[in-house]
Order: C-alpha cells, then sequence, then structure tokens
C-alpha cells in the first residue's frame, strides 16, 4: 500500500511538471506571436511601479530616461506605474520639481492596477517572498498590457526578469539599489538565535531558502547594474554574474548644488538637516533619540540654538502617518521646539534649507548608497552617517588627510558626532567642507549617464534603427 502510494504521488508530480512545461511554452508561444504581430517601433520600458514617489530611486529612473532619450531619440520609452491617483503631466511635472530633471516628451506611462500585490502590508509573514511573488502577478499585468524590446526594473523586483526574458524574449536589465535578500539579515538573524530558538531556526531556514529563489532570478538578466560596492559584494554572492554586473553610481546633484557658498552666513544658531524619504529603514527615531543625548552634552545656551529639519517625501498614508508618529516621539523627548519636518518640498526649497545648514544626518543601516548624503556633501554639510554599507564603502573616509566626515553607529555615537562637529574652529570646518565636496563628482549625473549607457548598450545592439 505505501509503495503504491508512493508511486501515485510520482505519477501526480510528473503530470504536473508536464502541464506547468506545456503551459510555459503556450504562453512563450502567445508572446512571441503577439509581439511579432504587433511590433513597429523598437521600445524599452521601465517598471518602476512607485514612479512619482519622489526618493533616489525616483531619481534614478528619470536620468536614466533622459540618457536613453537623449542617445536613442528614435526609441519608444515607457514606466509602467502604478501611481493610478498622478496624471502623466503631474508625475513627469514632480519629477521637475524634485528633482531639477527635465523628462523628455516622447515618454509613456502605462497604468497597472495591481500594485497591491507588492505592498508589504498585505504580507505580516513570509513578507520577501508575499511581495515577490505579488511582483510576478503585477508583472503579467504589465507585459499583458506592453510588450518592450529591452524590460528594465528599476525598483529590484527580481521575481519580474524570467517573464519577460523567458517567456516574452525581451533583452533584460535591472538596476538593484538594495538586495532584497542579504547575508546580513541571515546573520542578523543566527546573532539573535539564542532569544527564540524555534523561531530564529524557521526564520534563517526560511531565508536560506529565499536567498536560493532569489539567486536564480540574475540569471534571467543580460546586464546587470548595482548602485555600489555594498550592493556589488552581495549580488555577485547571490547571482555569480560578476561579468555582467556594472558598478553605476546614483546620479547625484552635485553641479548645481556645488554652487552654494561654503562659508555660511555667522548666525548664532545651527542647523542639521536630515534628508531622506519617510521610510522606516531610514531610522528618523534614531536621530531623535541622539539629539536627546545631545542635549545632555551640550549647555543650555547652546542646545537652545540647535536645530535639527527632516526634509523628506511620502509615498503614502502610511508615511504620512509615520511623520506624525515621529512628531509624537518629538514631544515625548522634549524636542519639539528644535525639530521640524519639511514634507514634499520643492527643489528649489530644498536648496535653501541645505544652504542654511551646517551638518548633515543619516541614520540608516547597511544603506546601500545614499544620494541623500552625497546631496550633503555637495551642498557643504559635514555629514555624519551610519557606519555600515555604501557610506562606509563608498562615500565617507573618516580618518587621515583625506577625511570628509563623520561615521557612527548607535544614538550615543551620533550625539558626540554632532558635538565633534559643533567644536571644530572655522578653519577645520572649511578644511572638511572642501573635503566633503570635493569627493561627490564621481557620483555626478554626468558619471550616471555615461555609466548607465555602457550598461545597456549591449542591449541595443540587435537593432539597426537607433
Amino acid at each position: 500500500m505505501y509503495f503504491q502510494l508512493l508511486w501515485r504521488s510520482y505519477i501526480l508530480f510528473i503530470v504536473l511538471c508536464v502541464l506547468l512545461f506545456v503551459l510555459i511554452l503556450a504562453l512563450r508561444w502567445h508572446y512571441t506571436k503577439k509581439k511579432n504581430k504587433h511590433a513597429t517601433q523598437f521600445s524599452i520600458a521601465f517598471f518602476h511601479p512607485y514612479c512619482n514617489a519622489g526618493g533616489g530611486g525616483e531619481r534614478v529612473l528619470w536620468c536614466a530616461v533622459s540618457a536613453i532619450s537623449a542617445v536613442y531619440p528614435k526609441v519608444r520609452i515607457v514606466v509602467y506605474t502604478g501611481d493610478l491617483d498622478a496624471s502623466p503631466s503631474e508625475i513627469i511635472k514632480r519629477a521637475k520639481l524634485r528633482f531639477n530633471i527635465n523628462v523628455p516628451d516622447n515618454l509613456e506611462f502605462i497604468y497597472l492596477h495591481k500594485r497591491y500585490w507588492v505592498e508589504a502590508k498585505n504580507y505580516p509573514y513570509f513578507t520577501l517572498l508575499g511581495q515577490s511573488l505579488g511582483s510576478i502577478i503585477l508583472g503579467f499585468e504589465a507585459l499583458n498590457l506592453f510588450q518592450p524590446d529591452i524590460y528594465i526594473d528599476t525598483m529590484g523586483y527580481a521575481f519580474t526578469l524570467p517573464l519577460f526574458q523567458f517567456l516574452a524574449g525581451c533583452k533584460v536589465s535591472c538596476y538593484i539599489h538594495y538586495p532584497t535578500i542579504s547575508s546580513d539579515m541571515i546573520n542578523k538573524v543566527i546573532r539573535q538565535k539564542g532569544k527564540n530558538k524555534t523561531i530564529s531556526t524557521v526564520k534563517l531556514l526560511y531565508y536560506r531558502l529565499f536567498a536560493n529563489l532569489y539567486g536564480q532570478q540574475g540569471r534571467f538578466a543580460d546586464s546587470i547594474m548595482v548602485n555600489g560596492s555594498w550592493t556589488e559584494e552581495h549580488i555577485n554572492s547571490l547571482w555569480n554574474r560578476p561579468l555582467s554586473t556594472y558598478k553605476v553610481y546614483p546620479p547625484c546633484d552635485t553641479s548645481d548644488l556645488q554652487s552654494i557658498p561654503l562659508e555660511r552666513p555667522k548666525k548664532k544658531s545651527v542647523k542639521i538637516i536630515s534628508l531622506a524619504q519617510f521610510r522606516p529603514e531610514k531610522d528618523h527615531p534614531l536621530q531623535l533619540k541622539a539629539m536627546y543625548h545631545l542635549r545632555q552634552i551640550v549647555n543650555e545656551q547652546t542646545w537652545e540654538n540647535i536645530e535639527l529639519v527632516f526634509i523628506g517625501s511620502t509615498r503614502n498614508r502610511e508615511d504620512e502617518e509615520r511623520v506624525h508618529d515621529m512628531m509624537d516621539l518629538c514631544k515625548h523627548l522634549s524636542l519639539e521646539n528644535n525639530v521640524k519636518f519639511k514634507v514634499n518640498i520643492s527643489y528649489e526649497e530644498l536648496k535653501h534649507e541645505l544652504a542654511e545648514g551646517l551638518i548633515g544626518l543619516h541614520a540608516m543601516w547597511n544603506e546601500h548608497f545614499g544620494i541623500g548624503i552625497v546631496e550633503c556633501m555637495a551642498a557643504g554639510l559635514i555629514m555624519i552617517a551610519h557606519r555600515s554599507g555604501g557610506p562606509l564603502m563608498d562615500i565617507i573616509i573618516e580618518d587621515g588627510a583625506g577625511q570628509n566626515g563623520f561615521l557612527a553607529t548607535n544614538e550615543i555615537e551620533y550625539a558626540h558626532a554632532i558635538h565633534k562637529a559643533l567644536l571644530l574652529t572655522d578653519e577645520q570646518k572649511l578644511s572638511l567642507q572642501k573635503a566633503a565636496r570635493g569627493s561627490v563628482n564621481r557620483f555626478s549625473n554626468q558619471q550616471f549617464h555615461d555609466n548607465f549607457l555602457r550598461a545597456v548598450r549591449p542591449l541595443f545592439r540587435t537593432n539597426n534603427e537607433t
């Protein structure tokens, strides 16, 4: 009886595999036929469901679109977006106001109605797997609405790559801001294993299985772009495609911000700027706790003249609630007189705030790169960032003659770093500001333009019309 049951299970498994194989072949034939039937103008599509969010990832998208338009003017450019509440003109207007980028006129938007499948709130458990599987559903919607010649994922939805490469026969590329899973996340679970062994063991198994599944997606990309050394290290470990992987630093507005004078007008007050989207991983509460500890270090007169300004964009209601929670935390820590919030401001207002700032603050652990950090340094701020990820590996030099900022790991270290920056002489401040500004040219818009095109140019070689 046991062997009979085992044999039936085996036969059922084989039948399911054959049916799946036939389904995949049928879908591939369908999309190939559809493409041949409707093929007209050579096209490139960017998968960016949150293109109106106003963060660093969106700066990458619009600079990439601008680069393609400039070099390949005959190519049809499409952006898949889930921002149903914003018209094309509104999206383009916000890109101009927030990033000072002129989006080309030949840009098209294809609206996706199933974006809720990739929202983390829908997956209280096994969030990474849920969002990844959800991205396949969203990817199918995108593919059914428009089938491009070149597909570029600019938001990190790696599970959409097989759809467009294998099923639709597209040339496929991706720009990775942050690997969905990393060895750092796995190691963090290992370190916490003593707290609850059962939960930690299950979580560790889940992470390792997901890491293996995520690692398979890399084989479907013809060209892989990563935003810095930290991401490159993890993607090479997971995807093992070093010859197809390009390090393309994100575009940072360095030229315009470098026009801000380094020597600020003499004022008693000191403005500290925190520039980042209002997302949980940016760890704004740590910065508030650092301010609380700073108050214990400095005298009352100095404290009264210190102001922390949070500048960033919100993507949705959850982000807006997060800002209100931070305001409540300010009151709880008695910081409300020393903290301000500037939400969804224009580029010109951002530039004005940076011109008045002296110190920049950024607290995300394992920040994949840190566009806001570079922008603050270009504007002449003395930067304090987390001792991990991109800031540690690519941006900030803390020791020696080339020092261009400070690094910290917790609220106490941040408080002492701010205090150290406050105690610098005018000559020392100017030296740090010059070093910071001089180090950011490798992250300019032009550098991104050149490196991005170098990575995607092979995708165009089969097309003679571009």
